[in-house]
């Protein structure tokens, strides 16, 4: 049996299954300004407080939806040292191979805390990789509606 049916195999009776719930992180005024210098995503909804305090429907700053998704990495605590050997024994790289179904329900407001959950929706061989994808969603402390949800494709190698 090659690595990559080994590894679909320890999958199998998690397909369904909630894997993962990350820590928790605030997101601040400050990481959400990084956020748009970096990106050129300047509007005020996000960058000027007086004006969003004034004239927003959320009466705050809110973080860009794609800030919420670059943070998937830390939410999912995918890039700790640890992660990829406990998680993909045998395997030598993974690649992020895009998302499927990407959706931001309800906006994070300055100062709310965000977490994600992860679940494993299925696996499949392709080629000599296996192709995992995950169901992420990001809440929001006290929210109704998650921040984010996200189908995750990922490609691991042996």
């Amino acid at each position: 049996m090659s690595a990559a049916d080994r590894l679909i195999e320890h999958y199998r009776p998690l397909i369904g299954s909630e894997i993962h719930v990350g820590p928790w992180l605030e997101i601040t005024q400050e990481r959400i300004d990084r956020f748009a210098e970096v990106t050129g995503d300047l509007q005020w909804i996000h960058t000027d407080p007086e004006r969003a305090a004034a004239e927003s429907p959320y009466r705050a700053t809110i973080a860009h939806g794609y800030l919420t998704l670059s943070l998937l990495p830390y939410l999912t605590e995918s890039n700790h040292p640890d992660f990829f050997d406990k998680s993909y024994p045998g395997m030598r790289l993974r690649v992020n191979y895009g998302l499927d179904r990407l959706r931001f329900p309800a906006p994070v407001l300055v100062g709310s805390k965000i977490r994600a959950h992860t679940l494993v929706k299925g696996t499949e061989k392709i080629g000599e990789a296996v192709q995992f994808t995950y169901l992420i969603t990001v809440e929001i402390d006290g929210g109704e509606k998650p921040a984010c949800v996200a189908e995750f494709l990922a490609r691991v190698y042996p």
